[in-house]
């Protein structure tokens, strides 16, 4: 991937000094997430999705780390993360970033790419590289995605965003036939299955690394040599997915902190900030 210095991102970013954020769900792609957001000093918290992480950035510079490795990225890159990936983000300068996504779960994905093509898709759609250089694709994206946000032309807008998912995927992407990764050593997924089982309840780092079969401290640094996260960074992300699926479904911030396991609202609200970019109660009023 290109590298994008600071002062080539910072140009185009105008000056603004406060965080601005704005998502919704477009009933038109089956409610899917889509936000734009100005950040200049909020850091996201290592977190992944139960869908695709789809963006771009429009102007200055962002920080991420997936997969251990940790980029700059400005105008012209593009996020294409599945999901399950563990990433965060952070401002790569102090005038912050502005930035453009989109959330489509797999089923979504798929039959965008059925309909594009005309053909059935076999396998699970799946991107080999998360952040990378692409600025015709991104330019497109961003295009799409403004169409999406201003509502002019419901057509315009859902051809745009049509064409530019699928053309990411045929440029970008590749089906995963089996989605096993046999690389994934069993004592780890030991550990992940029984974070997942009981995610909103407290665990022991002894009672996981018993049921691993490996010490505390071979445990904590094999989760994060696999996962690129620590044990109980991964539950906590568990729980921020599940408070969004509650959310979602109208749950009050009160009784989805209490459902996820989470100490009270307070508690909820700084977890689900720092990985959502947005507190509960807004995320829930749209």
């Amino acid at each position: 991937m290109h590298n994008v210095s600071q002062e080539q991102a910072t140009k185009s970013m105008p000056t603004v000094r406060t965080e601005q954020t704005r998502f919704w769900r477009d009933g038109r792609f089956r409610a899917m997430e889509c936000m734009t957001a100005t950040f200049i000093t909020h850091e996201f918290a290592p977190h992944s999705h139960d869908t695709f992480s789809i963006g771009a950035i429009e102007a200055g510079c962002q920080v991420a780390m997936i997969r251990g490795e940790r980029e700059h990225t400005g105008p012209g890159a593009l996020y294409l993360i599945n999901p399950g990936e563990t990433h965060d983000g952070q401002p790569g300068g102090d005038s912050g970033y502005r930035y453009r996504m989109v959330y489509p779960d797999k089923d979504l994905f798929v039959e965008i790419l059925e309909e594009a093509t005309g053909r059935s898709f076999e396998g699970t759609p799946s991107f080999s590289r998360q952040l990378l250089t692409d600025p015709q694709l991104a330019q497109a994206f961003n295009q799409a995605h403004r169409r999406l946000e201003d509502g002019s032309s419901a057509l315009e807008g859902e051809e745009s965003m049509y064409s530019v998912l699928s053309a990411m995927f045929a440029r970008h992407g590749s089906a995963i036939i089996a989605s096993q990764d046999f690389c994934e050593p069993k004592a780890v997924r030991r550990a992940r299955d029984y974070i997942e089982a009981h995610f909103d309840r407290e665990i022991s780092l002894e009672r996981l690394a018993c049921q691993a079969g490996l010490s505390r401290a071979h445990l904590i640094r094999a989760f994060r040599k696999h996962y690129f996260i620590t044990p109980h960074a991964y539950q906590t992300d568990l729980r921020v997915r599940h408070a969004r699926q509650l959310l979602s479904a109208g749950a009050a911030p009160s009784e989805t902190a209490l459902a996820c396991g989470f100490a009270d609202q307070a508690h909820l609200t700084r977890q689900f900030k720092a990985r959502v970019g947005l507190t509960p109660g807004q995320y829930r009023q749209r």
